[in-house]
């Protein structure tokens, strides 16, 4: 694929994501005039460039929908159903072609248009409420004339034309041609000859994809054409000209397109700048306990101030390469709401998505790999969560179920919550099922929170039979997979007869971590800065609930865990507590907190261990083995004794 139709591919899959979402808002709102507009300009973008590609199955879907919300806009069809089913068919379609660019089909290669999107197109074009049977196919030449013909009708007929002016050009008619059929509209009060009237439907009707493509530019034409009823002489034609020079100008560019594997490797020189910068200002903390006299104790000032400055443009550097990998979640969320829609149609169930935090900004690599788990929560929430309205009615319930999904940030990680207002989880059932199916022992899963992490199991499902929406019990494990795999972790909430809640905590950057450096059993280790409240000093001896060593922490009692213990590491003297912000909080026992730091993380590929999710250089050069987040907010897997 050429840079030239690449950039056109990247362009249009970002309109035709807009276009979904304009869609289904108005379908809730089909009164507001600003996203018909949306609407049309985006399809009438994207049947540009196709145009300029040679795209031509693409042009004639935009060019159809385009006459669609010509319509809508201008009151000759109304904003039915069917008109938005049709819009989102051709947004569909539209998709599709630009994905099989994008995967590197030719564009000669790309299927042509369906006749069944053509004819709901024209279907609603013609203001019907429901589908027609489909009969005869129509030539798409045809087809596509048909709809411009009955949309571009009433603007001809308004259209008046005054003849030549002195210079002996009819600049109003050749004006008329070259605009979007409705877009302009001559004084009322003049009367035209029949024959003049026909001819510029006729004008109208054949020029029109031609004159689509000119519509940007003739923008400024259009509205200054409406406040005049007639040209005034050369010096008018000379501001027209002017005019329209301005408005078909480039614009400046104020971004660039850079490749991501460019930008990886502009991260990884920053980072390691960075740690190359912090070992050296270590190393000078060391040469400053000797004694330097004369030009070395000048040279060693010198040395001082430079690397001051060179790690402080180092951290700059850090800070300016990560700002260019991050992206707002509402990328990613705004591919969902059409998702929920047609599912929930589906299924039989009314389901309305709200969407909050859409502005968050995580790792681009973050977005990228959370749209697979996400897809699969919310498909499981609609089949299994969400009631159909008959019994939702029947419990108190409103007939229409909520599912919100939200995004924010707090501290140095991104929290992304689903939840819905469905029927919730049933831990007595998670656990029969799970044993049914050999998953765990009959006393296995005892706690509630420990019942729900069951739905994360290979295999567990709750449904007898598999569907194309789930029931083979793959989806959950994705999910949890896949978040781990970007140092995450996964909580479930739910309330029986209320609704269930996926809380899931993210690094808002992947590469450089804020961290604790601790120390137990020999080992340096690394916690992540997100997972840490505070550090406690611990007591010789502790209160024992049901065997295990509790601690009092501001009037609330946290179990103790040891860090070496969960790590399988040799048993040592931990005397130093850090209180945990996990779900279920709890007191972690070190040997020694070594300070903090912002460590480049590498993460382990040929090796697998328990609760280590990558490794790290300290200031001083010491390899460090990074704690996995969702290993902590587990409780560090299982409940351990503190070693004494």
């Amino acid at each position: 694929m050429d840079d030239m139709l690449k950039d056109f591919v990247v362009e249009a899959m970002d309109l035709a994501v807009n276009v979904e979402e304009h869609l289904l808002r108005l379908e809730r709102d089909p009164d507001n005039k600003e996203t018909l507009n949306a609407v049309f300009r985006s399809f009438h973008t994207i049947k540009g460039g196709a145009g300029f590609m040679n795209l031509t199955a693409m042009v004639t879907a935009c060019h159809l929908t385009e006459n669609l919300f010509d319509a809508l806009r201008n009151g000759a069809a109304p904003v039915t159903p069917l008109a938005i089913e049709a819009a989102l068919q051709a947004s569909g379609f539209v998709a599709d072609q630009l994905t099989d660019l994008n995967n590197g089909a030719a564009p000669e290669q790309l299927a042509s248009m369906p006749a069944a999107l053509e004819s709901i197109l024209v279907d609603a074009i013609a203001g019907k409420t429901q589908r027609a049977p489909a009969a005869v196919a129509t030539p798409a030449v045809a087809t596509a004339a048909a709809p411009v013909a009955a949309v571009a009708a009433p603007a001809a007929a308004a259209f008046v034309a005054k003849g030549p002016g002195a210079d002996g050009l009819d600049w109003e008619a050749m004006y008329v041609v070259v605009v979007p059929p409705g877009t302009y509209q001559a004084a009322a009060n003049s009367a035209a000859p029949p024959a003049v009237a026909a001819s510029g439907a006729v004008a109208a009707t054949a020029a029109a994809p031609v004159a689509a493509e000119h519509a940007g530019s003739a923008a400024a034409l259009a509205a200054a054409a409406a406040a005049k009823h007639a040209w005034d002489g050369s010096e008018r034609r000379e501001e027209k000209v002017q005019e329209f020079r301005a408005a078909s100008a480039p614009a400046k560019e104020e971004s660039i397109r850079v490749d991501a594997v460019k930008l990886d490797a502009l991260l990884e020189v920053a980072g390691e700048s960075v740690q190359a910068a912090n070992q050296a200002a270590v190393l000078l903390e060391r040469l400053a306990q000797f004694k330097f006299e004369g030009p070395a104790a000048t040279l060693m000032a010198t040395l001082t101030e430079t690397l001051e400055r060179a790690s402080r443009y180092s951290a700059e550097l850090q800070r300016a390469t990560l700002a260019t990998r991050m992206q707002p979640v509402g990328r990613l969320f705004q591919k969902f709401p059409r998702l929920v829609r047609e599912l929930a149609r589906d299924l039989g169930k009314d389901v309305e998505l709200n969407i909050e935090g859409a502005e968050t900004e995580v790792d681009r690599v973050v977005v990228d790999s959370l749209y697979d788990p996400l897809v699969h929560m919310l498909r499981n929430a609609l089949d299994h969560g969400v009631e159909s309205p008959e019994q939702r009615v029947a419990s108190g319930k409103p007939a229409k179920a909520f599912i919100s999904l939200k995004a924010w940030q707090e501290a140095n990680s991104v929290m992304i919550v689903l939840q819905d207002d469905g029927k919730g989880m049933d831990p007595v059932a998670l656990r029969k099922k799970a044993f049914e199916k050999g998953l765990i022992s009959e006393n296995g899963a005892p706690s509630d929170e420990e019942a729900y992490q069951l739905v994360f199991l290979p295999g567990f499902s709750t449904k007898e039979l598999a569907t194309s929406v789930s029931g083979r019990g793959v989806g959950m494990d994705v999910v949890k997979t896949a978040v781990e795999k970007n140092r995450g972790a996964i909580h479930i909430d739910s309330s029986l007869g209320h609704g269930t809640k996926f809380a899931i905590r993210l690094p808002i950057e992947l590469s450089i971590v804020p961290t604790m450096l601790v120390s137990t059993s020999g080992a340096a280790l690394a916690l992540p800065m997100a997972m840490v409240e505070r550090v406690v000093e611990l007591p010789d001896t502790f209160l024992q609930v049901g065997g295990a060593p509790v601690l009092k922490d501001q009037g609330r009692p946290l179990p103790v865990r040891s860090l070496a213990s969960a790590l399988g590491y040799e048993s040592c003297s931990e005397k130093v507590g850090i209180v945990v912000s996990a779900p279920q909080p709890y007191i972690l026992a070190v040997a020694a907190v070594d300070g903090t730091a912002d460590l480049v993380i590498k993460p382990m590929t040929a090796i697998s261990v328990e609760g280590i999710t990558g490794t790290a250089r300290s200031a001083e050069g010491e390899l460090v083995l990074v704690v996995g987040l969702s290993f902590l907010m587990d409780g560090c897997r299982s409940t351990v004794k503190l070693a004494a």
